[in-house]
């Protein structure tokens, strides 16, 4: 990576995770700058910078642009903005927030707080990025330096989170790169923080069958990334369940998930050779 100008906010490029967010926010300006966008966030092209766009180009590199990003995005984008403020929710908690800009982006009246935990470092580096911007929420943004692979209550119970209020817990682009002990103790504590009208939004992948060449490329960019895949199934329900969730499941190309991007059939869901992605809004049970 060059020497970043004076001007520039060095990204920590040694961290992989750091580096996934600098990607993604580059995936985010390049669907923002389509004329048939699924969204737009005006930010996500300063809170990139330059090596975002680096890595989402090598990332890519003689392949199609992937259709599920943008997709996930404006899925979770659409229940976001139907929950919030139904049934009195007035909480979202994204973790792993990385830099992501929904408290900018999505018009979320001033009552609303979102919580954005990540680890410290990275949410040093979107401090300072958005301040070059002059950017400001429409609603109560907290930062919450926090490290998802261990315990997290108490620095979100510190930046005022109340566990008397129901709330959306979102996990985009998260589960997969976690073990299945911490998938589980990430799903537990999130319950545990919960009062009966809370959601979960999450994306799971299922296990993708060998020779699979678009997927084993993508595989073997993300390893050597540093941020291979860790945890899939493709039994999103059962997982939800086992912590007091409610799982509601929708797969890429169907018609709440689609929105006209999607290239391929939907598979079914009991066929072994085709890959399968989940998309899962989850309810407390007995919600």
């Amino acid at each position: 990576m060059a020497p970043s100008r004076p001007d520039e906010s060095p990204a920590p490029s040694t961290d992989p995770v750091a580096s996934t967010a600098l990607w993604m926010a580059a995936e985010r300006a390049r669907e923002s700058a389509r004329p048939d966008r699924l969204f737009d966030d005006p930010l996500a092209d300063a809170l990139a910078g330059p090596e975002g766009g680096r890595i989402m180009a090598e990332m890519g590199a003689e392949m199609p642009e992937n259709p599920a990003l943008p997709i996930r995005t404006r899925y979770f984008d659409d229940r976001l903005l139907n929950m919030v403020g139904a049934n009195g929710i007035t909480q979202v908690v994204l973790l792993a927030a990385g830099m992501d800009t929904r408290a900018f982006r999505l018009g979320f009246p001033d009552d609303v707080v979102v919580f954005e935990l990540d680890r410290p470092a990275l949410l040093a580096l979107k401090e300072q990025r958005l301040e070059t911007t002059g950017a400001r929420p429409t609603c109560d943004r907290r930062t919450v330096p926090a490290d998802l692979a261990r315990p997290w209550t108490h620095p979100l119970l510190s930046a005022g989170y109340l566990e008397t209020k129901p709330a959306v817990f979102v996990a985009e682009g998260l589960l997969g790169y976690l073990s299945e002990p911490q998938v589980h103790e990430l799903l537990g504590t999130a319950a545990r923080l919960s009062n009966p009208n809370s959601v979960a939004l999450a994306d799971v992948s299922g296990r993708v069958p060998p020779g699979t060449p678009f997927l084993d490329t993508w595989s073997a960019r993300l390893t050597e990334a540093g941020v291979s895949r860790r945890f899939a199934t493709d039994e999103p329900e059962a997982l939800f369940a086992a912590h007091g969730w409610r799982a509601e499941v929708a797969g890429y190309g169907e018609e709440t998930a689609d929105f006209g991007r999607w290239p391929w059939p939907v598979p079914d869901r009991d066929d072994p050779n085709w890959p399968h992605n989940y998309l899962v809004t989850a309810h407390r049970s007995g919600s």
